[in-house]
């Protein structure tokens, strides 16, 4: 089989897991680091830095989205002109939507250093943790096209099944990432700027990975070509990835949203809290995001070519395979809680209690999470952007800030860790909703 066609295969349970895999592992990758990130801050500088970190996440996170957006809105449509046979048509839009990636990673980086001041404000920080905030974040922003084109290109080179040289690169962006830490933090003691530097390095092994492919690898199903703009498949590729950015935007609101009750209730101690169950909770969450990401190619492409069978297959086994991850990680998340918060804070600390206490009410929520990010995805993948966005914005923002708002007047501290799973099981319900009512329009059921 040629390898432009090398999202056409057989689909079985073993061979969805077996192309979502390396997709899995690169997300599961990303969380890692990130959380090793954390884990040499407030080992090597201090807890203080850590909450810095966190309250500046949200800024990174709306680069983030928006590549998320332009990658896998794009994606879809490219993935399915694929599928009918329009190649040259298909990259055309590619290297349209690589240019457009560049030019909004510039205009934010631009934005944002005009206005980091008051959106540190925003999101929370002051007195001692404002000022590692902004050393942070002036780095931070200056790396937004270097995040953007960075998703862009994991998403596309899903999109031509190459999944693996995906994973392979983003692990060496990792470990580069995880390298340059120690060695700035630790060795040449350069503080927060020092992580926020790492990450822009670790970032460069990625986008220089995947300009060498789509630029040099002609072979290919897809890589540059003289881009033709389309203003129709530019904001068809905007609406229908609008509920990733969505998801990635509401996690901002969210993070921030969480930083702020916890900094009034107790202190940074309580952002530090939910630091730790954040990102514990991201390394679950990432798998399921991984199996979603790395099995939307393989419907946009059969959605083209028609295949009924094909998609009713696609979505039996996810089904299956998303409860029985979900019941797993679940277990995983109790027996495991103890240790996980203890990498970041020694056992004998007064935020150890906390944290644990918060993260098992927070692990809660894995239950009900798979299949909402799966469908969401999905509908992103047969180009309907409207569901894909409504499911996100219900399961990510609307009931998430709604029982942050409630809840903690009700049961107080306990309150805040329990938001995360009653969100989650009203977005599963949502999600519900909208898959019954369109299997008989996309013939998945």
């Amino acid at each position: 089989m040629e390898e432009k066609y090398e999202l056409d295969r057989a689909i079985t349970k073993t061979s969805l897991l077996k192309f979502a895999l390396p997709t899995i592992i690169t997300v599961v990758i990303l969380s890692i680091y990130d959380i090793i990130n954390g884990i040499i801050v407030s080992r090597l500088i201090n807890n203080t830095a850590l909450s810095a970190i966190t309250i500046v996440m949200p800024i990174g996170m709306f680069a983030h989205a928006l590549g998320m957006m332009l990658a896998t809105g794009g994606s879809a449509i490219v993935a399915r002109k694929m599928g009918e046979g329009k190649e040259l048509q298909a990259r055309k839009n590619f290297s349209m939507l690589f240019t457009a990636a560049i030019l909004c990673g510039v205009i934010l980086t631009i934005a944002g250093s005009i206005f980091i001041k008051p959106t540190l404000q925003l999101l929370g920080a002051s007195g001692e943790v404002y000022t590692y905030c902004l050393d942070y974040a002036r780095v931070k922003m200056l790396l937004f096209p270097l995040s953007m084109l960075s998703m862009f290109f994991q998403v596309f080179l899903i999109a031509v099944g190459k999944t693996t040289f995906g994973m392979m690169i983003m692990l060496g962006g990792g470990l580069t990432n995880i390298l340059f830490d120690y060695i700035l933090i630790g060795e040449f003691h350069v503080g927060i700027v020092g992580a926020a530097l790492a990450s822009g390095i670790g970032l460069c092994v990625p986008v220089l990975s995947g300009l060498a492919f789509f630029g040099l690898k002609r072979g290919s199903a897809l890589y540059f070509v003289k881009p033709e703009f389309d203003m129709g498949v530019l904001i068809k590729s905007c609406t229908n990835g609008i509920s990733e950015m969505v998801t990635s935007l509401s996690q901002c609101v969210t993070i921030a949203l969480f930083n702020n009750v916890l900094m009034r209730m107790v202190g940074k101690d309580g952002v530090t809290s939910v630091t730790i169950a954040i990102y514990a909770y991201s390394l679950f969450t990432a798998i399921f995001m991984g199996y979603s990401m790395g099995t939307s190619p393989i419907i946009s492409f059969n959605y083209g070519r028609k295949n009924k069978d094909y998609l009713q297959k696609i979505y039996r086994y996810s089904r299956q395979i998303i409860f029985i991850a979900g019941f797993l990680m679940f277990l995983s998340a109790m027996l495991l809680s103890r240790s996980l918060v203890s990498i970041f804070t020694p056992m004998d600390s007064s935020l150890y209690g906390m944290a644990t206490h918060g993260f098992r009410l927070f692990s809660i929520c894995i239950v009900f999470m798979g299949f909402s990010i799966y469908g969401s995805a999905m509908f992103t993948a047969y180009s309907n952007g409207r569901v894909s966005a409504i499911i996100s914005v219900m399961r990510t923002l609307v009931f998430i800030v709604a029982a942050l708002l409630l809840l903690p007047l009700i049961f107080d501290l306990n309150g805040v860790w329990i938001a995360m799973p009653v969100a989650e099981f009203l977005g599963l319900l949502v999600t519900l909703y909208f898959t019954r009512r369109n299997k008989t329009k996309y013939n998945y059921a």
